[in-house]
């Protein structure tokens, strides 16, 4: 999201408007290191960073609460590979990697 299309909400209309076109995020599991529920190339969708996807583990959530707003708005993450998606690690230590990309409504 670019600062233009903020300054463009001038009512509650607009303010509607602005959030129908906000993208989609998209989780995968990229690495799994000890035992876990879910595997690498698992993926889950949130419809908007409210709306948490059925099935994920609660913990993991926990940790992706803390980006979802981050990656919708297009803040750029840390990873120097791909600036675009940020690469989380779930509580557990031993657990799995995943990264969080803003992806184009289905």
């Amino acid at each position: 999201m670019k600062k233009e299309d903020f300054i463009q909400i001038k009512n509650h209309d607009d303010y509607l408007n602005y959030w129908k076109n906000l993208p989609q995020l998209k989780i995968t599991c990229v690495e799994k290191n000890e035992e876990c529920k879910h595997n690498v190339g698992d993926s889950f969708i949130f419809k908007n960073p409210y709306t948490k996807p059925e099935g994920v583990c609660t913990a993991l959530l926990h940790v992706l609460d803390l980006y979802t707003w981050r990656s919708t708005l297009g803040f750029p993450s840390w990873n120097s590979e791909d600036r675009s998606k940020f690469k989380l690690h779930c509580p557990d230590p031993k657990g799995t990697i995943w990264e969080m990309e803003a992806i184009e409504k289905e």
